[in-house]
C-alpha cells in the first residue's frame, strides 16, 4: 500500500503487479545474478560498480540463456486486426510475424535517443484502445522570470507548490536547484507533471521555511533585525538564504541593498516575509521530452486487466511499462513499474500458451 501510493490514484492498478514481482525480488534477480547491489540515503539502488553496463549485460545474458531471438532493425509497418485479436505483424522491409500472443512494452515519448518513440501509443490507438493525453514528467520547469543569476544556487528543505487560478494542483517538500531558464532536481520533478498538464498559467510558489508558519517567520524576523540594527539588509538577509537569493528578493521587492536595516520600513519587512513563505514564479513551460525522465499519460488503465496486464480491447495482446497511464517520483518508482508488469505480462502470456 505505500508502494502504490506514490503513484496517486492510479497506484491501486499496481497491487497485483508489486504483489507478484516487489522491489526485493527485482534486487535479488539482479544481486544473484552477479551484480552486488547497494542502498543509498535515499533508498535508491544501485549497482555497486555504479555501471548501468552490469544492468544490461544481466538482461542480455538472461534472454541469452533461455533462446530468446533478438531482432533489431525492425521497424513495425502495420499491425493486422481481426476481429479482438491481432492476425499479424508487417515490419517496413517486408517480413511478417504472427504469434499466439503480443506484447507491448515500447515505454513512451522520453529520451528519445534510446529508441521510445511514441509508436506505442499510435499502435494502440489504431487497434482500437483510448490513451490519456501524454506530457513531459519528471523534468525540469522554465519561468517566465529571468532567474539566470540564481543558476546553481540549491535550495534543501523548501516547499514547491504549483498553483492555478488559485487553487493547488500539486506541492512537495525537498531539494531543487536553479537552471539558467527555471529549475530542476527531485522536488520539481515531482510535480513536473501536473504543471505539464495545467499550462499556461501556472504559478510557482516557493516556501524557503516551511516549517515555520508567516507568525513565527514575522517574530524571527523582527528579532534579527534588532540584533543587526546598522547593518545592512543586504548582508544581514545573506545570513537567513544564499546571497544570491536574497539579493535576488530584495531586488524584487525593490529595496536598496544597502539600505541600513534601522531604516527598514514596516512594509519592505512585510515584503521580506512574503519572499521568504510565497515566493511566486510565473511557469512558462517545462523541458520537452528530449530531457524528461518519464512520460505521463499513455494507455487507460480501464483497458488493461491490472492481474494479467491482458488488454480487454484485443485478447492476445498485453501491455507493460511507461505506454500505459502510470507515473511515479523519481528514485526507482518507475523503474519498478516496468519491471513488474513485464514480469506479470510475461506470466500472463506463458499461462495462456
Amino acid at each position: 500500500r505505500e508502494l502504490v501510493a506514490n503513484f496517486g490514484t492510479s497506484g491501486k492498478f499496481l497491487f497485483s503487479a508489486f504483489s507478484r514481482f516487489d522491489p526485493e525480488m527485482t534486487m535479488g534477480f539482479f544481486s544473484g545474478r552477479g551484480v552486488p547491489l547497494k542502498i543509498e540515503n535515499n533508498n535508491r539502488v544501485f549497482p555497486v560498480s555504479n555501471k548501468s553496463q552490469d544492468i544490461l549485460r544481466v538482461l542480455k545474458n538472461y534472454l541469452h540463456e533461455f533462446s530468446v531471438e533478438v531482432i533489431t532493425k525492425a521497424e513495425v509497418k502495420n499491425i493486422s486486426r481481426s476481429g479482438e485479436q491481432i492476425s499479424g505483424i508487417v515490419l517496413a522491409d517486408g517480413r511478417k510475424f504472427s504469434a499466439q500472443n503480443y506484447l507491448i512494452a515500447t515505454g513512451g515519448l522520453s529520451y528519445p535517443g534510446t529508441g521510445s518513440s511514441g509508436d506505442g501509443y499510435s499502435w494502440l490507438k489504431k487497434l482500437g484502445h483510448q490513451l490519456a493525453p501524454t506530457y513531459p514528467a519528471l523534468t525540469p520547469i522554465i519561468c517566465r522570470e529571468n532567474v539566470e543569476d540564481l543558476e546553481g544556487l540549491s535550495l534543501a528543505g523548501a516547499k514547491f507548490s504549483c498553483l492555478k487560478n488559485n487553487k493547488i494542483l500539486a506541492k512537495c517538500t525537498g531539494e531543487a536547484i536553479f537552471t539558467a531558464k527555471g529549475l530542476s532536481g527531485p522536488a520539481i520533478f515531482a510535480i513536473s507533471a501536473r504543471v505539464a498538464s495545467a499550462l499556461p498559467g501556472v504559478i510557482l510558489q516557493i516556501d524557503l521555511f516551511p516549517e515555520k508558519s508567516e507568525e513565527k517567520i514575522s517574530v524571527w524576523l523582527k528579532e534579527v533585525f534588532q540584533n543587526n540594527n546598522n547593518r545592512q539588509i543586504k548582508n544581514v538577509l545573506a545570513g537567513i538564504i544564499p546571497e544570491r537569493l536574497a539579493i535576488f528578493v530584495l531586488q524584487k521587492a525593490e529595496i536598496e541593498l544597502t539600505k541600513e536595516i534601522n531604516q527598514i520600513t514596516k512594509t519592505e519587512r512585510l515584503a521580506v516575509i512574503k519572499f521568504l513563505k510565497n515566493f511566486s514564479l510565473e511557469i512558462k513551460s517545462v523541458e520537452g521530452y528530449q530531457k524528461a525522465m518519464l512520460t505521463a499519460g499513455g494507455l487507460d488503465l480501464k483497458e488493461v486487466d491490472p492481474k494479467t496486464m491482458r488488454s480487454k480491447v484485443i485478447k492476445n495482446l498485453l501491455v507493460a511499462g511507461e505506454v500505459l497511464d502510470l507515473d511515479g517520483p523519481t528514485g526507482g518508482f518507475n523503474l519498478q513499474c516496468c519491471w513488474s508488469t513485464g514480469r506479470l505480462a510475461g506470466e500472463s502470456a506463458v499461462a495462456s500458451e
